[in-house]
């Protein structure tokens, strides 16, 4: 692909969001004024007046108007099928007259690009032929780094993440999954989908997202089969992006694991190593929940948090083997950025 004139769309996905999505459409079209592409909405069958809302206000802003910068159109999806699905509606659509983009810019609807963040995403791409993908690095409202760059998880790094116990970290250290926070551009496993610039010509080589997850592992499961292919992911570090994090999906409200996050993780797990990987990655997490619990017992710190992990992560698998499947769903869906991600996996007690 001839990098010189991509032309990008940038994807937005919203969720019950609408000002906080309009917030980021508009740091979006300040960081296009110089590209070639446009802006989509995607709005996930919020049926809250999102759509209504969002429509309302690209027009009256003119922002609908191509020779007025960066034109944004908002869709409606007419299903919450998760992250992925919304995200590859946005794809399958394309430009408003019906072309395709070269490259794919998905944001997420509370994240906030710097004016430069998708030229120097798009600046890696051009200089680094086989990188597929490359991703922003993320960063809090008051500049605290996120973590979203990672390695693919495995039977050692469920265990040690799970254990959170010191020797054992500093054994299978080579395995945890979130890497320390890169310095510099560098090439990683994969890295969160809050910001991330996609080649055309590796999704129409490896797939778009996988659709049977609704909400977590999908962009680890999207970068693994673009390293099968031959294809890297890259961490720029000079592309800056404000995320604020879980609003939609008040993750950080969570009293219980979704039942969805088992969904995902264990539909990673078999669908990319198989269904006996699968279940010895689940026995060490479950090993690793066991250790991590007597050491806080020891300390006389709360068990049992989040409540009921570890009987929902085996009954979940046992389930899962008995009705030969596993369901990947979800209730109220919105994006979620890597780091929240790696989040929900420290309150499971990985």
């Amino acid at each position: 692909m001839n990098m010189k004139n991509s032309k990008i769309l940038t994807i937005i996905l919203n969720y019950k969001t609408p000002e906080m999505t309009l917030e980021s459409v508009a740091a979006a079209r300040v960081a296009m004024a110089h590209l070639d592409g446009e802006i989509c909405v995607v709005d996930n069958d919020s049926q809250d007046g999102s759509f209504e809302e969002i429509h309302a206000h690209i027009k009256n802003s003119g922002w609908e108007n191509p020779e007025n910068n960066t034109p944004v159109r908002v869709l409606q999806s007419g299903h919450n099928g998760g992250f992925g699905a919304g995200n590859n509606y946005g794809i399958r659509a394309g430009f408003a007259d019906g072309s395709k983009p070269d490259l794919f810019y998905i944001l997420n609807s509370d994240a906030f690009p710097a004016p430069d963040a998708i030229e120097k995403l798009l600046g890696c791409l051009k200089i680094t032929p086989k990188a597929g993908f490359a991703g922003s690095y993320i960063h809090g409202p008051s500049g605290e780094a996120h973590i979203t760059a990672f390695r693919f998880p495995t039977i050692a790094s469920e265990f040690e993440g799970a254990a959170q116990l010191g020797l054992i970290s500093r054994l299978l250290g080579r395995f945890t999954v979130p890497l320390p926070m890169p310095e510099n551009t560098q090439a990683v496993d994969w890295l969160a989908g809050a910001s991330m610039l996609m080649r055309r010509e590796v999704l129409d080589e490896i797939g778009l997202f996988d659709e049977k997850f609704f909400l977590y592992f999908e962009e680890t499961d999207l970068c693994r089969r673009a390293a099968n292919a031959g294809w890297k992911t890259i961490y720029v570090h000079d592309s800056a992006v404000a995320h604020i994090g879980s609003v939609s999906t008040g993750m950080k409200n969570w009293k219980r694991i979704p039942e969805y996050w088992y969904d995902s993780r264990l539909h990673y797990f078999t669908k990319n190593h198989g269904h006996i990987y699968a279940g010895l990655a689940t026995l060490a997490h479950a090993l690793g929940v066991i250790i991590c619990r007597l050491k806080r017992m020891a300390k006389r710190d709360r068990v049992d948090n989040p409540p009921y992990f570890l009987r929902n992560l085996l009954k979940h698998y046992f389930k899962s083997l008995a009705f030969g499947r596993h369901r990947n769903r979800g209730a109220n869906y919105a994006p979620e950025n890597g780091s929240d991600h790696q989040n929900a996996a420290n309150e499971t007690g990985e």
